[in-house]
C-alpha cells in the first residue's frame, strides 16, 4: 500500500527519478513476493483435506482472474484519472486487504510438537533439503521451469502483433489477454481434479499441449487463430499449474510449506525471465515466427527428458493423503 502511494506522489509530482521508480517496482515485487509465498502455505490451514483440492484451483482461477481484469481496469483508471489517479486509486483499494488481514484468525503450523528454534540458514537449508529428496516435488519444479523457459513467448507478443500480424497495440493486448482468458477459464472449471488420481500424467499432458499450441501459433496466418491456441496454450498451463499446486501442498508437511511455497515461487518468477531472455535471443538469430515455433517444439521435446530424469512425476498417485 505504501508502495502504491509512493508512485502515486510520483506520478502527481511530474518527472520522477528514474531510479527512484526502480526501487519502488523492486519493492513491490520483493513485499509480493512474501505475501503470495505465505498466502500459498495458508490454504490448506483452512480447509478440509478432502477440499484441499478445490481450494487450490479456486485460489489459482482467481489470481487468473485479475490477470485479465487488473490490466483492463488499470487502463481505463489511467484514460479517466491519469497515472496518479489510478495508483491512488491502487493504494486505498490496499486497505481491502489490510481489513482481510486484520480479520483473519492467527495461523500457526498445525501441530503438536513443539517447533525448535531455529536459524534463517538451517530453515533454509532445511527447505532445500527436502525439496531435495522428494522426487516428485523436483519433477514437478522441473516440468514447469521447462515449460516457461521454452514455451513462454510473451517477449514476442508486441513483436508479433506489429510485424507479422499487423494488428497493432490492440493486438499486442489481444495474445496477452489469450493466455490468461483461457487460463481463468481452465482453472474456474477443474473441479473435476478433485477426483483425478494420476495428477503427474496429467501434469506431463498438459505441459505437453502447452507446447504444441504455443508451437501452432506461431504458424498461423491470422491473429485471432494465434490468439485461440494461445487460449488453449493459456488453459492448458492453468490445468498444469493446479494439478502441480495439488502435488506440492500434499508431499509437503505442515511446518516446511512455507519454504517450499518459496521455492515454488522463486521458479514460477523466474522461468518466465528466462523464456524472455531464451525467445529475445531465438527471435535476434532468426525471425519472431520462428523463435515461437522453435520454442514450442522444445518444450514438448524436454518434457519427454523430465520424464526419464523424474519417474516419480509419472507415477504420482493421487489418492495418497495430505502429508501430516
Amino acid at each position: 500500500m505504501a508502495c502504491s502511494a509512493a508512485l502515486a506522489a510520483c506520478a502527481f509530482a511530474g518527472d520522477p527519478p528514474v531510479p527512484l521508480l526502480y526501487a519502488l517496482g523492486g519493492l513491490l515485487a520483493g513485499f509480493g513476493a512474501i505475501q503470495n509465498v505465505t498466502r500459498s502455505a495458508i490454504i490448506p490451514n483452512l480447509v478440509r483435506p478432502e477440499k484441499l483440492r478445490s481450494a487450490l484451483a479456486l485460489s489459482f482461477g482467481l489470481y487468473q482472474v485479475t490477470l485479465v481484469v487488473g490490466p483492463g481496469l488499470g487502463g481505463l483508471l489511467i484514460a479517466w484519472l491519469g497515472t496518479g489517479g489510478a495508483f491512488t486509486v491502487d493504494a486505498v483499494s490496499c486497505l481491502a486487504m489490510i481489513w482481510a488481514l486484520v480479520t483473519m484468525a492467527p495461523q500457526p503450523p498445525q501441530t503438536d510438537d513443539e517447533l525448535a528454534p531455529v536459524t534463517i540458514r538451517s530453515s533454509i537449508a532445511e527447505g532445500l533439503r527436502f525439496v531435495r529428496r522428494n522426487e516428485a516435488l523436483k519433477g514437478s519444479f522441473a516440468i514447469d521451469l521447462l515449460a516457461m523457459t521454452f514455451g513462454m513467448p510473451r517477449a514476442l507478443f508486441a513483436v508479433l502483433a506489429l510485424t507479422v500480424f499487423d494488428a497493432g497495440a490492440s493486438g499486442t493486448g489481444l495474445l496477452y489477454a489469450a493466455v490468461s482468458a483461457g487460463a481463468t477459464v481452465a482453472a474456474l472449471t477443474t473441479g473435476w481434479v478433485e477426483h483425478a488420481r494420476w495428477l503427474g500424467r496429467i501434469v506431463i499432458g498438459a505441459v505437453t499441449v502447452w507446447g504444441l499450441a504455443i508451437a501452432a501459433a506461431g504458424l498461423m496466418p491470422s491473429i485471432w487463430l494465434a490468439a485461440a491456441l494461445l487460449a488453449i496454450a493459456g488453459g492448458a498451463d492453468s490445468i498444469s499449474a493446479v494439478c502441480r499446486s495439488i502435488i506440492n501442498q500434499t508431499v509437503t508437511p505442515e511446518e516446511l510449506r512455507g519454504r517450499m511455497s518459496a521455492i515454488f515461487m522463486l521458479v514460477v518468477t523466474s522461468g518466465p525471465r528466462l523464456g524472455d531472455l531464451e525467445s529475445g535471443i531465438a527471435a535476434s538469430l532468426t525471425t519472431a515466427g520462428v523463435a515461437v515455433v522453435s520454442g514450442g517444439l522444445a518444450c514438448v521435446a524436454g518434457v519427454g527428458f523430465i520424464v526419464l530424469l523424474f519417474p516419480a512425476l509419472m507415477a504420482y498417485d493421487g489418492r495418497q493423503p495430505v502429508a501430516s
